[in-house]
């Protein structure tokens, strides 16, 4: 088997099935296996999984153990030759493994490989690339300075800035968003250290596989989107056990750091206080574009949003190009994955990310749409009214 895909959920039900639909297009003509790893859910994402693709191997955990147990346990019933570990706030393109597997065979020194991130409105995402976080680095990225001398090689390594989103290159760290790696090489490390329970288990396993000469790649020759946020609502806990687990990758492979710790709790603050004023930061929508060739769609989203809605039963870019920018800001764009593959959907976001444009996803056979507006928070999940929608979709 050439690939397993490694999910592990906790309560993101409908973010899951849409990131499941996403990898069930992509491994199309791949010898492969999806395996969903859940960490005891309150919500009814088994339920989900065990109705809609029973043909997929759940495991379902009877307590929240983590994401480094989580993904372990995944791995050990895994067949592949490579494994990818992936978020299920994730949407994939449809060439997103098979470019991989084809690139992965060139690499002989391929420790953990990943591609471009973007968040919900197609924007690109700078932890896509990311250095190792020595305390210096790590003081660099709390304090901003990476911002104001984006040039300078002393202050710009968090974000692994020598390279251009659009250039492959070696990197230090990769995110668990997205880790493509081979199994055997998981293996041979221990595969995540569950001395951690969540964050920073991901540099961890990046920075034990440089130390065993393989070198970490960035190649941005396909895009995946992360609904940053999702999975995790980035407050004040969220703080707490990124610092709490910075400080055991440091005991681990460095050293203590106080003046660390020291930034680590002005970043906490400064972190609550900015967050306040960027929630909510996004206006509400004036303008709702369709792209689905299903005229009851249209009726249900008009209902939904009681608004009107402009339909279009092709994609052309044409159409979203010829949409005035005084309006762009303030437009909605609503994709229906029956008329476009998730490859197209994230090709159009990308392509017109900079219009402001915010975007919604319908994933095909759901009754719910998706998107985030903001890379902090909680995506947005939107029910599609059951008893309209069975008779329409």
């Amino acid at each position: 088997m050439q690939l397993s895909v490694i999910i592990l959920n906790y309560n993101v039900r409908y973010f899951l099935e849409q990131c499941v639909l996403s990898v069930q297009e992509a491994l199309k003509g791949i010898e492969a296996e999806v395996i969903v790893v859940d960490n005891n859910s309150p919500d009814d994402s088994c339920v989900m999984m065990r109705t809609r693709f029973p043909h997929i191997t759940l495991i379902e955990n009877k307590e929240n153990t983590g994401f480094p147990k989580g993904n372990n346990i995944g791995v050990a019933v895994a067949k592949g030759k490579y494994i990818c570990i992936l978020n299920p706030d994730t949407v994939v393109s449809n060439d997103t493994f098979t470019k991989l597997l084809a690139l992965a065979p060139h690499k002989s020194d391929m420790g953990i490989a990943t591609v471009k991130l973007v968040d919900g409105r197609g924007r690109f995402l700078p932890e896509s690339k990311m250095g190792i976080p020595t305390p210096w680095v790590a003081a660099t990225k709390i304090l901003g300075l990476y911002k104001i001398f984006p040039k300078w090689r002393l202050v710009n390594r968090y974000y692994a800035m020598h390279l251009q989103p659009h250039e492959a290159g070696k990197v230090g760290i990769v995110v668990g968003a997205f880790m493509f790696m081979e199994r055997s090489l998981y293996n041979s490390v221990g595969g995540f250290d569950e001395e951690f329970f969540m964050y920073i288990e991901d540099f961890d396993l990046s920075y034990t596989i440089l130390k065993t000469g393989c070198s970490n790649y960035y190649l941005p020759v396909t895009s995946v989107i992360h609904y940053k946020g999702e999975s995790t609502v980035k407050d004040g806990t969220y703080m707490v056990r990124f610092k709490q687990g910075m400080q055991r990758f440091y005991q681990k492979h460095f050293r203590r750091s106080p003046l660390f710790d020291l930034m680590m709790d002005a970043g906490t603050l400064f972190f609550s206080k900015t967050k306040k004023i960027t929630d909510g930061a996004v206006e509400k929508p004036h303008h709702y574009i369709l792209f689905s060739a299903n005229a009851g769609l249209k009726t249900l989203v008009s209902q939904q949003f009681n608004h009107d809605v402009k339909q279009y039963e092709t994609y052309a870019d044409a159409t979203l190009a010829s949409i005035p920018d005084a309006e762009s800001a303030h437009t909605e764009i609503i994709f229906d994955n029956e008329l476009l593959t998730f490859g197209d959907i994230i090709a159009a976001m990308e392509r017109f990310t900079h219009k402001g444009f915010t975007f919604k996803i319908k994933p095909a056979g759901s009754d719910f749409m998706l998107g985030s507006n903001s890379s902090n928070d909680r995506g947005e999940v939107i029910l599609l009214q059951k008893s309209t929608a069975e008779a329409v979709l």
